[in-house]
């Protein structure tokens, strides 16, 4: 049972830990915009990883909060500027400013 939640089970516990790390350059609530070097649509995923979704590059997005997987790679969990949820995505593909 434990391993089928492994791939998102310190998200929780990470976002604090990475919410202190990232403090200085964004935080939760930042008004930020999806952003991918291609210009291709941005993955958006649910807690396991899976994907639910895309958001156009160049997209505002809002950060809730963000998080760590279980190979210590940076998420951040956004929604729309209206407060609509949209799910997980790479934190690499997010820029605020």
């Amino acid at each position: 049972m434990q391993e089928r939640n492994a791939p998102f089970a310190g998200l929780t516990v990470a976002a604090l830990i990475a919410g202190i790390s990232w403090g200085a350059t964004a935080l939760a609530g930042d008004r930020c915009v999806a952003t991918d070097v291609l210009g291709a649509p941005i993955g958006i995923r649910d807690q396991h990883k899976t994907v639910i979704g895309a958001i156009e590059d160049g997209k505002a997005i809002v950060v809730q909060r963000y998080g760590e997987d279980d190979h210590g790679k940076p998420w951040a969990y956004v929604t729309r500027p209206g407060g609509r949820r949209l799910g997980w995505v790479y934190r690499e593909f997010i820029s605020c400013g």
